[in-house]
């Protein structure tokens, strides 16, 4: 047993190399006064100040931030009633009839949706730019929440919904009142997955942003094109940082929650 834990530690050190050795090899030379990534001279700021002071930059961070946030508020509301909506389906076969199609744009490539929300927006004559990136990411961010909050909606028994309308509350109340805080943790874990894919996603983001709009994914590809610099760098380095911060967020408010009694347990 002991040989087998020391086992699974090292394969679990070696994969944790193997995801974060790049992104600190790419830290490392964002501070590179050399300005190149083939031998360190000397430690400087000088790359983190150049994204700082780009104006055409923190336009398209804040068109990133501004989506992400747009589509994550969003998608959570439809993926919360979407999972009500299959949750009240009885029937096994049309419950997984709708579960499938809800999967569907998980499992798809990335290019294959992108590319059809092109043509779809090009069709029906919505110009490329805000309103089509906004869509697309709304359009795949709802299938997640919808696999965030179903697992714990089906952990809630049918009794407390019961008990509540045997005390009076309206069907409102039912929803607002012990549904809703039931469900806030699924709610927060599909609201901070859908920000983070909305953050990082590109192949999508890539084919429905037009000329004049564009976010960080699809800069940074841009940039990298001409030769890497180390303004790539510390942009990227910076992002890697808030996706972090996203994630440690989170962490305290699922432990946060967790430590709340659960419905129906009386405290001593």
């Amino acid at each position: 047993m002991k040989k087998n834990g020391k086992l699974a530690q090292s394969y679990l050190v070696v994969v944790f190399l193997v995801l974060y050795a790049p992104i600190l090899y790419l830290t490392y030379y964002s501070f590179n006064s050399a300005g190149t990534m083939q031998g360190f001279e000397g430690f400087t700021l000088e790359w983190y100040k150049e994204v700082f002071h780009d104006t055409r930059l923190f336009i398209i961070v804040l068109n990133t931030v501004v989506i992400a946030l747009l589509s994550s508020a969003i998608s959570t509301i439809l993926g919360v009633v979407g999972a009500l909506a299959i949750q009240r389906v009885r029937r096994n076969r049309p419950r997984n009839t709708l579960l499938a199609m809800n999967n569907v744009l998980i499992v798809s490539p990335d290019v294959i949706i992108g590319a059809s929300f092109l043509i779809f927006f090009t069709m029906i004559g919505i110009k490329l730019g805000f309103t089509s990136v906004l869509l697309s990411h709304i359009a795949f961010s709802v299938p997640i929440v919808v696999l965030m909050v179903l697992p714990k909606l089906q952990e809630m028994s049918p009794t407390l919904i019961d008990a509540a309308k045997d005390l009076g509350a309206s069907g409102w109340d039912v929803l607002t009142k012990v549904v809703l805080p039931f469900l806030r943790p699924g709610i927060f874990a599909g609201f901070f997955m859908a920000l983070t894919y909305s953050l990082d996603d590109f192949a999508v983001t890539f084919f429905v942003t037009g000329n004049g709009y564009s976010t960080l994914s699809v800069e940074i590809y841009s940039r990298a094109r001409h030769g890497i610099s180390p303004s790539i760098n510390a942009l990227s380095t910076l992002i890697f940082l808030f996706t972090i911060s996203l994630v440690v967020g989170y962490y305290f408010l699922t432990r946060r929650s967790s430590r709340k009694p659960d419905w129906g347990v009386v405290q001593p």
